[in-house]
């Protein structure tokens, strides 16, 4: 069992883009909008400014009132969309209860949707002529090709069928040909299916829920949950300490797949910025 190190993958992305743009002499900026108080959201968006420092990205905060309207995000939003300091645009999620989700999703442009969350992006994913990747799936996917695992011909299953990652991370396998099963709370005899999986991708947010009796001896496990178990420790979906010999790789939490999300957002930018140039000329 080879346990996946997420914090030393997602490290030699950061270099990678680091060194691509200032090899470029590129300028490029990222927008992180953050609505409220929410602790959890404040965490992410404190980690997404110390990635951009890493990667030479400047990185812009506009922290808004919980009470801010819908209006007046839409308009922030517009005025982003047209700066030419700004490549990236990410609203963090959740917002306050009051404001439309969708609606601030879609308002920004498919060109600086650095999340990959617009409608336009998301379609194109599916069709598999894609700009951006939603950050886990293309983060997961840069942890499987750090193993050295070929995905084309193997047997996946993607257990959570979310728009943000249980189905994106199903097309980027199928992309990839891997044959691709996709799990969720209706799926009849779960385990068994998970048992045919070489490649297990778990986005369910349970703690615990995948068990040793689901997983095939040698399959590769991505977990991608992120919970609190009884005693309020951090943990994946997966019950690392059963599940671990069993596997050739596993991803642990924290330190699995967590820090790729954000090496990802950072390329997301820096393919945003790449675009936008193409797009000037």
């Amino acid at each position: 069992m080879n346990i996946i190190d997420g914090k030393q993958v997602s490290a030699a992305v950061k270099e990678r883009i680091r060194a691509e743009i200032e090899r470029d002499g590129l300028d490029i900026g990222l927008a992180v909008i953050i609505v409220g108080n929410d602790p959890a959201s404040r965490v992410y968006v404190n980690n997404k400014k110390k990635a951009c420092e890493v990667c030479s990205i400047k990185s812009y905060e506009y922290a808004l009132p919980e009470d801010t309207t819908q209006e007046q995000l839409l308009e922030l939003i517009d005025t982003l969309n047209a700066s030419p300091n700004v490549n990236g645009i990410l609203c963090q999620l959740p917002l306050p209860k009051h404001l439309d989700e969708k609606a601030v999703i879609e308002a920004i442009s498919p060109l600086k949707d650095v999340d990959a969350f617009n409608a336009v992006n998301v379609g194109r994913i599916m069709i598999g002529d894609y700009a951006f990747l939603p950050c886990t799936p293309a983060g997961v996917m840069e942890l499987i090709h750090s193993t050295g695992t070929e995905v084309s011909g193997k047997e996946c299953v993607v257990i959570g069928r979310s728009n943000i990652v249980g189905k994106p991370m199903a097309m980027l396998l199928l992309h990839e040909n891997g044959t691709v099963t996709v799990c969720h709370s209706r799926t009849k005899d779960l385990a068994e299916v998970c048992r045919r999986a070489d490649i297990l991708v778990s986005a369910v947010g349970k703690a615990g829920f995948v068990t040793a009796d689901m997983v095939k001896d040698g399959a590769v496990v991505i977990d991608v949950g992120m919970n609190r178990n009884a005693d309020g420790k951090l943990c994946g979906d997966v019950d690392f300490d059963e599940v671990a010999p069993k596997c050739s790789y596993i991803t642990p939490v924290p330190g699995g797949v967590g820090p790729m999300t954000i090496a990802m957002l950072m390329q997301n930018t820096l393919k945003a910025k790449r675009l936008q140039i193409q797009d000037e000329q």
